[in-house]
């Protein structure tokens, strides 16, 4: 059955829309959902590309979120219980349709699950500045999880930093820190292929077994536990480390022993959901993802989108993608 919004030709004035669910651990499915007129300070958007955050998202699908987790893990538009059925997303960028004179025609970013068309509030939406395309704005999400772990890490001029994990959110981290004067950035990955994408984004590359180490700041971010062993392995004396990485229901042996004491080091957790502490006197949270639309108007960033996948065809990527993502970063799916 073809979902509203995948052809363009039925009515502007539609009830209905097409939404991706978990319907259980494991397995997705599209659903017919209701959707309501949009009232007063309302627009209804037209989704024209979202973006699946692997890592997350995967572990969502899985079923892998713990259940102490599950009230910080809630998407601000999420329906249904974690582990499922959950409707999840978090990464649409669509054309607002109906609602305030100035909005209508836009382009607009909202963090949304994966549904062909929706009715917000207003102050859900930020504009998409006319130098980002439609399907790297769906890295904003992404983007604003980077900006936010570099505050966390208040990296300095001239520091030598390692970024363990060449996934969306560790090239995004790494190519924002490699703009910083005097600052060398090294980006760690396993995956050799990286290597071309680490010099595009400003970067030397190395495999775990080759990096450099002594690094004045170390930023983890691959998901996996042998990479906070190389993360902490490659931090200086004194240096941070910053965690980035989400482990789902995992339990993660961390290397304490060691010199992890003699070399004094301070392993730091880092999370989107709320503003870094250095800066939360002064931004919101609106205002940190306007900043990450703003910074996606590099181009080197399309190096981090794969796909496109159409929408119908969701619930078979998306399990591919947590069994089997074949190197894939930020995977784009269509709407038209």
């Amino acid at each position: 059955m073809a979902e509203p919004g995948a052809t363009g030709t039925e009515p502007s004035d539609a009830l209905t829309a097409s939404a991706f669910w978990i319907a259980a651990p494991g397995r997705g499915e599209l659903r017919p959902v209701p959707l309501a007129s949009p009232g007063p300070g309302d627009a209804r958007v037209r989704a024209l590309c979202s973006g699946i955050s692997r890592g997350t998202e995967s572990l969502v699908f899985l079923g892998r979120v713990p259940e102490s987790q599950r009230g910080a893990m809630r998407c601000p538009f999420q329906e249904g219980e974690f582990p499922a059925p959950v409707k999840y997303g978090y990464a649409s960028v669509g054309r607002v349709e109906s609602g305030a004179s100035d909005l209508i025609g836009r382009r607009v970013f909202c963090l949304y699950p994966h549904q062909d068309r929706y009715v917000v509030p207003d102050d859900a939406l930020v504009l998409v500045p006319d130098a980002v395309p439609d399907a790297r704005a769906v890295l904003a999400a992404n983007m604003e999880t980077a900006v936010n772990g570099l505050w966390d890490a208040s990296p300095r001029l001239g520091d030598r930093i390692a970024v363990v994990g060449a996934g969306v959110v560790g090239c995004l981290v790494a190519a924002l820190a490699a703009r910083i004067p005097g600052v060398r950035v090294e980006l760690v990955d396993p995956d050799a292929r990286r290597a071309s994408l680490a010099m595009a984004l400003g970067c030397t590359f190395a495999e775990p077994a080759q990096a450099s180490g002594e690094a004045d700041l170390v930023i983890h971010a691959s998901g996996h536990p042998e990479g906070l062993t190389t993360a902490l392995g490659l931090a200086g004396f004194e240096a941070m480390v910053l965690e980035m990485s989400w482990y789902g229901d995992r339990s993660v042996p961390v290397p304490l022993g060691e010199s992890f004491h003699s070399r004094r080091l301070r392993l730091q957790s880092s999370q989107v959901g709320a503003v870094a502490t250095t800066q939360r006197a002064r931004w919101t949270h609106r205002r940190r993802l306007m900043l990450a639309l703003d910074l996606l108007v590099d181009p080197v960033f399309d190096l981090l989108l794969a796909g496109p996948t159409l929408f119908h065809d969701l619930p078979s990527t998306l399990d591919r993608l947590a069994h089997a993502p074949n190197g894939e970063l930020c995977h784009v799916v269509t709407y038209r």
